[in-house]
């Protein structure tokens, strides 16, 4: 009888910090050669695991000094408005927590489910995202916003910043699909607002959420770099 390959595991135990940091070992030495620099790594590299395919990244863009942008974004804990539920329960508030202690279930938000936004998209014939979007209009105003799924919502978003002035501290553009996807991401890398974006087709929840947390992961580390200088700057008396 073929012995069950969960016995394997219970002979040599691995945690799923163990399982994480293999995988990150392999994919650091399996990855080809990437114009990215060290902490744009750790996004794609994040992306990478989140989808096991490391062709993802090959459209991947950060514009406009996105990760610094993203970072400081969430040490002051601002909103981040999602354009999914999906996107909304995906994100680790653990982890948002460990970089702002300010962030709280409120301060993730998305409104594609509100019945005012569904009750105008009935009416109206337009998806649910684009109202979602204007109701959002505010929080959008110096927060984070994260499209996995909604083009339309994402091209709302980038007619907000053109005529009304809104100015996000970080758009994630990642909608997934065949129906204005790849002009949203095309427009929204054009307006001069910091900006990670995978090009094309792809994209989705899981990896507009795996870039989240990989800002997350920088952060801590850029913080504990900071600390550790400014300990050693004490102790040499400076």
């Amino acid at each position: 009888m073929t012995v069950p390959l969960i016995y394997h595991l219970l002979e040599s135990p691995l945690s799923g910090a163990d399982i994480e940091r293999r995988s990150f070992e392999a994919i650091d030495r399996e990855a080809p050669s990437s114009p990215f620099s060290p902490d744009e790594w750790e996004v794609a590299r994040r992306m990478i695991h989140t989808t096991g395919d490391f062709e993802v990244v090959q459209s991947l863009r950060f514009a406009n000094g996105a990760i610094e942008a993203g970072i400081n974004a969430l040490r002051k804990g601002v909103p981040i408005y999602t354009d999914s539920n999906m996107i909304r329960s995906g994100l680790s508030l653990a982890r948002l927590k460990a970089v702002c202690p300010d962030y709280a279930p409120e301060r993730l938000r998305c409104h594609v489910a509100d019945g005012e936004v569904a009750r105008l998209a009935q009416e109206s014939g337009l998806p649910r995202s684009f109202f979602a979007v204007r109701q959002a209009q505010s929080v959008l105003d110096g927060g984070i916003a994260v499209f996995g799924n909604a083009p339309v919502g994402l091209m709302e978003l980038s007619r907000l910043i053109v005529e009304e002035g809104v100015r996000p501290a970080l758009v994630i553009a990642m909608p997934v699909g065949f129906v204005h996807v790849v002009e949203s991401k095309e427009e929204i890398l054009e307006l001069g607002v910091p900006c990670v974006a995978l090009c094309g087709r792809r994209g989705g929840s899981p990896l507009a959420v795996s870039v989240v947390h990989a800002l997350c992961t920088l952060a801590g580390r850029n913080q504990d770099m900071q600390d550790s200088q400014l300990i050693s700057k004490k102790g040499d008396g400076l």
